[in-house]
């Protein structure tokens, strides 16, 4: 358990954006009620048809939402980087989660109970703009997911999600390599893809020298065609 003095450095730190709208009286009621939990690698944080409790907020490591659909084939529809809030659309909807989340890779969360949040929400209409704000910017992000995933061919997808990965979680110190190591299958589900289609159309990348591929690490080494690829599906 962190100390309080501790407690209060991390979430000033990392819950900065919303941190700065808060007075005195909220950050205490946040800081109280702040709990932190630590996830193994693809460990479950709630699942489909659970009820909403907490606001969540990865602190450090990877998470990713998804929805199981027909034949339990499993869309990513989300990944969640250092420092981003998630999980509660469905309590503001009044509604069980019609999603998954999962730890990509061991991770640390903080947890504060949506009645707290919601009483800060009725009080403090800053917050209320906040949230109002995250929610609609993720809408129109799915908005834009779900068009590209119906209409982009396979190349385009698989392209799209090489760049998504660059731009969530940033390459490593070659300034190409990606700093995140998915499976064959996980790229397949952000992709709205067969596995075997993605590892074809990964081969098929690497025969053109766009991408060069170590086990799970991929280095890009042609972005602008990456772009172009994904542009134009």
């Amino acid at each position: 358990m962190l100390k309080k003095s501790t407690l209060e450095h991390v979430i000033s730190n990392d819950l900065s954006e919303l941190w700065g709208v808060l007075t005195h009286a909220e950050k205490r009621k946040i800081t109280d009620n702040f709990i932190i939990h630590t996830f193994k690698k693809n460990q479950i944080i709630y699942a489909e048809k659970e009820e909403p409790e907490y606001l969540w907020c990865l602190l450090s490591g990877k998470v990713k939402m998804y929805k199981n659909g027909i034949g339990d084939r499993v869309q990513i529809l989300r990944l969640y980087r250092p420092v981003q809030y998630f999980g509660y659309r469905a309590y503001f909807a009044n509604e069980l989660y019609v999603s998954s989340a999962a730890a990509f890779e061991p991770s640390v969360l903080g947890a504060v109970p949506m009645q707290v949040v919601e009483e800060l929400i009725r009080g403090n209409m800053d917050v209320a703009m906040y949230f109002i704000h995250e929610l609609s910017r993720n809408l129109g992000g799915s908005d834009t997911k779900i068009v590209n995933l119906t209409q982009k061919h396979i190349r385009g997808r698989l392209a799209e999600a090489l760049l998504l990965l660059a731009d969530n979680y940033g390459l490593e110190d070659d300034g190409a390599t990606l700093r995140i190591y998915m499976s064959r299958e996980d790229l397949a589900n952000l992709s709205n893809m067969t596995t075997s289609n993605a590892i074809r159309t990964l081969a098929c990348f690497v025969n053109e020298k766009l991408i060069i591929v170590d086990g799970r690490r991929i280095k890009i080494v042609n972005e602008p065609m990456l772009r172009k690829i994904s542009k134009f599906g």
